[in-house]
């Protein structure tokens, strides 16, 4: 671990209300690292601001360029070194470098924040390999012995007195079930984070958990309000993060940038949770996980399944966007053609011209640590 001011500083920050505390959380990242075999990681001071310390952690450059060169994680995990700890430690090693290699940078007032996140974002990342759903935008059903419906004002709602981390996982894991439920994309990756987040506070914070259980039995959070509440979203139209750079539990947005057949419902881009490993959820085919290449390259062909019905709808045939990926990816010219319109940064909200899929952003969970808590439940009345 090295005192130096590299040209690199973004990665992990430790904010500390005094020098004492600063110090006592330098000890609790240097033991979290040590952890997971990290001991070279850089570790850089900042001049205290008033009562703010910070220290500051990213990985040296040389590193940085072996295992992520220009931010891009997405072969993170087999760059690193081989470890015989198993999956889920080399999940959490993943999502740990992952953060230290961030070009915008992550801020925790805790080593012990830090480590729930990262516990979180585990979560999430393996619920999201476990899921598997139907689709069909214009459906949604649940397993009726764990949810009910409260309507268009209060959606989906946990039956009194049912464990949530239960009914989240019958909702969106066939194993547990034998069945696949009605879901939009944006839907699921909602049903995967709550999960993410209710396992951390089943473990951890059980006081919250409590209380998001009382809200579920009375109110679905959905959609942008899902987004206030739940999640934090990093990087900006402004300051785009690279498009390789992910982080396992993050959730994302694939844009489809063809305006024709954007206005088939459910097909306007495409929701996912980036698992690790270079793998994006598809709660749809769950055993054909997707890479970076064949999402877009999927996308694109969108376009060639989009037609009108009788009843002068957009529909998708899937069977035809299926033959169409096939021969893009036996064609390596046609591939790389199709790689290169769709691995740029997308367009503006209502424009299509040059852009790409790729966002500018990803999101990821609020902090749900005991000690420095950023989640805030709404309340609702409990419905009768």
């Amino acid at each position: 671990m090295k005192g130096a001011s590299p040209a690199f500083t973004a990665g992990i920050q430790l904010i500390s209300p005094d020098a004492d505390a600063a110090m006592a959380a330098r000890q609790d990242m240097r033991d979290l690292l040590h952890a997971h075999h990290l001991p070279q990681v850089t570790e850089t001071a900042w001049p205290a601001t008033g009562s703010i310390h910070m220290w500051a952690y990213c990985l040296p450059p040389d590193l940085l360029q072996s295992w992520a060169p220009q931010h891009d994680t997405l072969k993170l995990r087999e760059r690193l070194p081989a470890m015989a700890h198993g999956e889920a430690f080399a999940l959490a090693r993943e999502i740990l470098v992952a953060m230290l290699v961030s070009p915008q940078g992550f801020q925790f007032a805790s080593v012990a924040a830090l480590a729930s996140h990262i516990r979180v974002r585990q979560h999430i990342a393996q619920a999201a390999q476990k899921t598997a759903l139907a689709f069909k935008t214009e459906a949604a059903e649940r397993p009726a012995c764990y949810w009910r419906d409260g309507g268009d004002e209060h959606g989906f709602i946990l039956q009194p007195g049912r464990c949530l981390v239960e009914a989240l996982i019958a909702a969106t894991q066939p194993d547990a079930t034998g069945r696949l439920y009605d879901f939009s994309c944006y839907r699921a990756t909602e049903y995967v984070i709550l999960l993410g987040i209710a396992l951390e506070l089943k473990n951890h914070h059980p006081a919250l958990l409590t209380d998001l259980q009382q809200l579920t039995e009375a109110h679905a959070v959905r959609s942008g309000q899902f987004h206030e509440v739940y999640l934090v979203e990093y990087g900006s139209m402004a300051q785009p993060l690279p498009a390789h750079y992910y982080v396992p539990g993050d959730r994302l947005w694939f844009r489809n940038p063809d305006e024709s057949s954007s206005d088939v419902m459910g097909y306007e881009g495409s929701w996912v949770i980036y698992m690790g490993g270079g793998l994006f959820s598809n709660f749809w085919q769950q055993d054909r996980p997707y890479t970076l290449e064949s999402k877009a390259i999927e996308i694109y062909h969108w376009r060639d399944g989009a037609h009108i019905n009788a009843q002068g709808q957009w529909q998708m045939d899937e069977n035809v966007v299926e033959a169409h990926v096939q021969r893009t990816c036996a064609d390596p010219q046609a591939k790389a053609r199709v790689l290169e319109r769709m691995l740029r940064l997308r367009d503006p909200q209502g424009v299509y011209a040059e852009g790409g899929c790729i966002d500018s952003t990803r999101e990821h969970p609020r902090g749900v640590s005991p000690q420095h808590c950023e989640l805030v439940l709404p309340a609702y009345a409990e419905l009768t």
